[in-house]
């Protein structure tokens, strides 16, 4: 999973960004991994590279043969649904059916300058438009108002490859996006930030029950009738501990530090009270060391192990290997051979 990029990174970088991005994801493809994942993100320091995950995904279909090309996440809200089945339709021809994605409500007020009326009621807008996403995916026409204000039948172009949309539903710490995810039949994206074991085990439990007692759509395609739960975790496979938290370290807190200023920034009632500098950094430090207690992929071959062990018994499904948080390439795809070979002694 790419989510953050370099965030000390200069706008002259950002061909070498998409290089860098290019090599990572046929190196995983090559070595067995089942999906890459690429954000929607904008106007931020963090993310600076990922302002759309389908444009993205449709150049990495032209590099890769089986990998799954997944948006993670779609920001729904920001855009028109019709527009949307457009340009996964188009990536999923162009990878001849691995086409996938998120849907997220969003929640930077920036963000929203690309549709500003969208904002106060993005969570309603993006649930309502996930069963219309589907419709129109398979076939279906759908009513809207055309330019004279008429409304009008039509029906999306091209046709996709895949007859159903494999779609996941983007949530944090709030239960009740975890049931929705369930009731709507999708996956559910998450991550293992922000949650301790007995909350993500409550989770992924209400998850599972809302999905098998959800009366439409029925339990077939991507999911299966189980669901599928995908969390994101920060991810270096170091040749031991030391090494891949003296490795890790500086631009994990680096990340984490762009990402806290991010979030001070949206302007919405919710977002947190802004720290000064010291705040920042003791708040950094906090986060990294939790991080190599719980609910990352640093540190050695076996700690690793022992962690993908811990999350399949607590009910995860996949996990999506967050790797872009500043290590540069060689150490990615270094630490990604060896999450392979772990992967393989797992299974």
């Amino acid at each position: 999973m790419f989510f953050g990029a370099d965030p000390v990174a200069q706008e002259t970088e950002h061909a070498t960004k998409y290089e860098d991005i290019v090599a990572v994801t046929r190196a995983a493809e090559e070595l067995g991994f089942a999906a890459v994942w690429t954000p929607e993100r904008h106007f931020q320091q963090v993310g600076q590279v990922f302002p759309n995950p389908a444009l993205l995904s449709a150049a990495l279909a032209m590099v890769t043969e089986r990998i799954a090309l997944r948006g993670g996440s779609v920001v729904l809200p920001l855009h028109h649904p019709l527009r949307v089945v457009e340009d996964w339709s188009v990536v999923d021809n162009l990878s001849h059916g691995r086409a996938g994605f998120s849907v997220a409500t969003g929640w930077h007020s920036a963000d929203f300058v690309l549709a500003p009326d969208h904002y106060d009621d993005r969570r309603e807008r993006a649930l309502r438009d996930i069963p219309l996403l589907r419709r129109l995916w398979s076939g279906e026409s759908g009513e809207f108002a055309d330019g004279t204000g008429r409304m009008v039948a039509v029906r999306p172009q091209p046709v996709p490859v895949q007859a159903e949309l494999p779609l996941w539903l983007s949530a944090s710490g709030s239960l009740a996006t975890w049931e929705t995810a369930g009731r709507l039949r999708t996956g559910v994206l998450g991550a293992t930030v922000g949650q301790n074991r007995p909350d993500l085990v409550e989770r992924i439990a209400r998850y599972r029950a809302a999905y098998r007692t959800a009366e439409s759509p029925p339990a077939v395609g991507p999911h299966g009738d189980h669901g599928t739960v995908t969390l994101m975790a920060h991810t270096y496979v170091g040749t031991d501990d030391a090494e891949a938290r003296h490795t890790a370290e500086a631009p994990l807190k680096a990340y984490l530090s762009s990402h806290m200023r991010q979030m001070q920034s949206n302007r919405d009632e919710g977002a947190p009270t802004p720290l000064d500098e010291r705040q920042v950094d003791q708040l950094t430090d906090f986060a990294f060391h939790r991080y190599l207690s719980w609910g990352s992929l640093i540190g050695s071959a076996d700690t690793c192990a022992a962690r993908l062990s811990e999350l399949r018994d607590l009910g995860c499904d996949e996990v999506a290997c967050f790797v872009d948080f500043g290590l540069g390439q060689d150490r990615v795809l270094a630490g990604l051979h060896r999450l392979a070979a772990l992967r393989k002694d797992l299974a």
